[in-house]
């Protein structure tokens, strides 16, 4: 979609790491089908004439896992958002630890404080599964800003739902207890502000629930039977299904079975 968003080609953490060579992605660039623009939740903030100059500009591509659509220190050139699949936003510490802001489901549009500023990447954002990303250019996303006030509602509805997620990312990374963690780091998949193309059911795997919770696989299952213990989640064929988000993102797994 961009020059400066291209695949890496030293994958240390993200699976599989033995793909054949594939052209960036900005040479994978394509128009988005009807299907993926219906897609898009912000399209139904903008007037006719607003949504007629920037449908053009909207391109999409088809992400391989362990894809880089965005990198540390980079240009800002594009607003993205997933149509379909799984990202991760994360960046490294000193010490080359990795750390996981968010996870980046359907229907999440990510990195408006970034293209408002247009400064360079302070995070890697890596596709986590096979996903289509959709972009605007930068440019079209200011003029958004300048002329539809649908559009300036949408951003600043992200950017406050956007901070309290990083705030509750910070206590989570502090939390010791795993299952806490899992529940939180779920928790925060269905936010419908977000991620409103989740709905009910979250489409992950265990392997990629534990590359963003930081924990081993072996790990999350166990915490994902004590949350389906507790009545909080129901695990189905090929996702997840939240039972009672509002008991996830506030109670400590396990404590109904101690008491």
């Amino acid at each position: 979609m961009t020059p400066r968003c291209r695949l890496n080609d030293n994958l240390r953490v993200t699976p599989p790491q033995d793909l054949p060579e594939a052209s960036p992605l900005h040479l994978r660039r394509r128009p988005p089908t009807v299907r993926e623009l219906d897609a898009i939740p912000w399209l139904a903030e903008l007037t006719p004439p607003e949504r007629a100059g920037v449908l053009p500009e909207i391109t999409a591509v088809n992400a391989r896992p362990g894809d880089h659509v965005c990198r540390i220190g980079r240009p800002v050139t594009y607003w993205f958002g997933v149509i379909e699949g799984l990202l991760k936003m994360s960046s490294e510490t000193a010490l080359g630890q990795t750390m996981t802001f968010a996870g980046l489901p359907s229907g999440g549009w990510f990195g408006e404080g970034t293209a408002l500023k247009r400064e360079p990447y302070r995070y890697n954002v890596q596709a986590l599964r096979a996903s289509v990303v959709a972009g605007i250019p930068v440019d079209s996303f200011h003029w958004l800003l300048d002329h539809s006030i649908g559009f300036n509602r949408f951003v600043m509805n992200q950017l406050n739902e956007r901070l309290g997620q990083f705030i509750a990312a910070r206590e989570i990374d502090r939390l010791a207890d795993p299952d806490v963690r899992v529940a939180r780091n779920l928790a925060a998949l269905f936010n419908p502000v977000l991620y409103p193309g989740v709905g009910q059911v979250l489409r992950i795997t265990q392997q990629e629930l534990a590359y963003l919770v930081g924990l081993s696989r072996q790990r999350v299952n166990e915490a994902l039977a004590t949350l389906q213990k507790d009545g909080l989640i129901r695990t189905e064929y090929g996702g997840l299904r939240v039972l009672d988000l509002e008991r996830l993102r506030t109670e400590v797994p396990g404590s109904a079975a101690v008491t």
